[in-house]
């Protein structure tokens, strides 16, 4: 074992950790329990934030080796083991540093600690209101699950409770139960130590006391809506998503926020195949453990208002076959020197790359896109000025870039104009009469039923995509949504995450409507070559960026691909190859 390695006991089991020279581990005893699968309740302990032990749920016993102070040497037992001196009182893990030799029983070895635990809960829930039937929290809520882990069988309070306010609305996103809170501090600390807001504190004193802002303020920090997730309870709830649907009615899966060029890890939870929230994913990376209100919000666009099926100008319905002959045969027939290709900084790497290949099909080897830059929008935490999620996959293809007032010059210059996924974009053009557009989209706009074709593009949501973020940080997304095309691959790609195991793997859909009639852009793109006659691309996502990367191998060498979920959860699914 190397000099720099030393080891610690917990419940009888030895565990390594540096403990000096350049790599020494600064972690303190909890997280290093919970990083090595140790259980070890606790409530108001974050990695990301400071320590205030205030909760007192994360009680050990410790113990170290006694040493002899004459020679110097540890004092044994009868049996030749280490004797060990224990501390006389519990402990709290979570400010505990490590140290090499010391000796750990958790509340599964230790009567002492295992009752003291108890004792904490059942001090706790005195006053707790028996709300976990209606609470939004339940399924999901750390004191419950600890409750019933770790918690008293009943309890010996029979005098009534103490009231304090309920169904405050702290600010526009953030609803208070003040009666559930157990003074953990999350919500006050993330105030002031993340967002720096200071806008939340703890307020009266006793068992009277709850957060709250300043008279006459409100809490519309834009970062407000992550105290939701830090509240260990269901004492601070999204006023957006209340009552909405329980935890173990919907299906949960890994993927990315597209409302600005950081690109946030987060989680997005659908039932009947609608977005009802996101929340953020830790990503050390990226976001670590945050994101932004309005990226948490940003869901209208993945449900409302979606393009399915194929239309022709005038909003008219053609099949979809039909519909992928006739985009075949306007491409055949427009002047291939003044066909204008329009890739996308919102839509993924593979749409791109195929839009950059059915171009130079057409001897077009300049390809444009547009930006979304929002001055003043961002801040110094995660919100970036350019509002849009892929503008680096449009930048490494080696797109042009124009302004939209350009682009609605150049697109009235030519013959045919062929647009991929940037719904601002085609809004915010004059199209006259003369002008053919086929478009991708995921929405409808005020232009949409003047577009020669309109494509249904499927969103980050509901096809397989890669995403380069603004540091150069790759991520896949992952199918959260099914559609009416499924194909065996797309099945065996989607999420079936639930926090209840004994929950159904897919949701029975009460409303068929919300199954959209759409496609991936480069799938639509790949069924466009084959009918125009030029090399088709191909439909399979996993195909498609195996292609991309033996073209470009230089494109992606410098990339950090951020897999999404631990390796075994992708042993059925197209993403097994690209995770290292």
């Amino acid at each position: 074992m190397s000099e720099n390695v030393s080891k610690i006991s917990i419940d009888g089991k030895e565990f390594e950790f540096v403990s000096s020279g350049p790599d020494k581990e600064k972690r303190k005893l909890l997280q290093f329990a919970l990083d090595n699968g140790v259980d070890i309740p606790y409530f108001c302990y974050h990695e990301g934030m400071s320590i205030p032990t205030n909760c007192r749920m994360c009680l050990i016993e410790l113990g170290n080796p006694v040493i002899d102070r004459g020679t110097g040497q540890a004092v044994l037992e009868e049996d030749g083991s280490p004797k060990i001196g224990w501390m006389h009182k519990p402990m709290t893990s979570c400010n505990l540093d490590l140290s090499p030799g010391m000796v750990i029983k958790t509340q599964k070895t230790s009567p002492k600690i295992k009752k003291a635990q108890e004792g904490v809960l059942e001090f706790m829930l005195i006053n707790h209101p028996l709300d976990c039937p209606i609470c939004d929290q339940a399924g999901e809520c750390p004191l419950q699950i600890n409750t019933y882990k770790f918690g008293p069988e009943g309890s010996r309070y029979e005098l009534s409770k103490v009231h304090k306010p309920k169904r405050i609305e702290l600010g526009p996103h953030v609803t208070l139960d003040a009666e559930r809170c157990i003074n953990c501090t999350r919500c006050t600390r993330f105030t002031e130590e993340i967002s720096k807001t200071d806008q939340l504190t703890i307020i009266s004193r006793g068992d009277k006391n709850h957060p709250a802002v300043a008279p006459g303020k409100t809490f519309d920090d834009a970062y407000s809506m992550n105290v939701i997730d830090l509240c260990p309870v269901g004492a601070l709830t999204s006023t957006d998503f209340r009552f909405k649907a329980r935890v173990w009615e919907m299906n949960y899966t890994p993927t990315l926020c597209t409302g600005c060029a950081k690109g946030c890890s987060v989680n997005v939870w659908v039932k009947d195949n609608q977005v009802l929230r996101q929340t953020p994913r830790e990503n050390r990376k990226i976001n670590d453990w945050w994101m932004c209100d309005e990226g948490r919000l940003d869901i209208d666009k993945l449900n409302h208002n979606r393009t399915s099926g194929i239309k022709l100008k005038g909003d008219v319905p053609v099949t979809f076959e039909a519909g992928i002959q006739k985009a075949a045969d306007l491409l055949a027939q427009a002047n291939k020197s003044k066909v204008l290709f329009a890739g996308s900084p919102y839509a993924s790497l593979e749409s791109n790359y195929a839009i950059a290949k059915l171009a130079r099909e057409y001897n077009n080897s300049t390809v444009v896109f547009t930006g979304h830059t929002q001055t003043g929008w961002g801040d110094d935490l995660l919100k970036k000025d350019d509002r849009t999620p892929n503008r680096k996959a449009c930048e490494l293809l080696g797109f042009t870039e124009v302004s939209a007032e350009e682009f609605s010059n150049m697109a009235a210059q030519a013959d045919l104009v062929y647009m991929l996924e940037n719904d601002r974009l085609l809004d915010s053009i004059e199209i006259s009469e003369n002008t053919r557009i086929i478009a991708h989209a995921t929405r409808h706009g005020k232009n949409s039923d003047k577009c020669t074709m309109i494509l249904p593009a499927a969103t980050h949501l509901e096809a397989a995509g890669t995403f380069i973020n603004e540091g150069n940080i790759a991520q896949l997304t992952r199918q959260a949504k099914e559609i009416r095309q499924m194909s065996p691959e797309m099945w065996m790609s989607m999420s079936k995450s639930r926090s209840d195991k004994g929950a159904v793997l897919m949701d029975n859909w009460k409303h068929a409507d919300h199954i959209l009639d759409c496609l991936a852009s480069y799938s639509i793109i790949s069924r466009i070559s084959k009918k125009a006659g030029v090399p088709a691309l191909p439909e399979s996502h996993k195909e498609l960026f195996a292609q991309l990367k033996q073209q470009y191998p230089e494109l992606l060498s410098d990339l950090k691909l951020s897999a999404f979920v631990p390796k075994e959860a992708f042993k059925m699914n197209q993403f097994d190859f690209a995770i290292g």
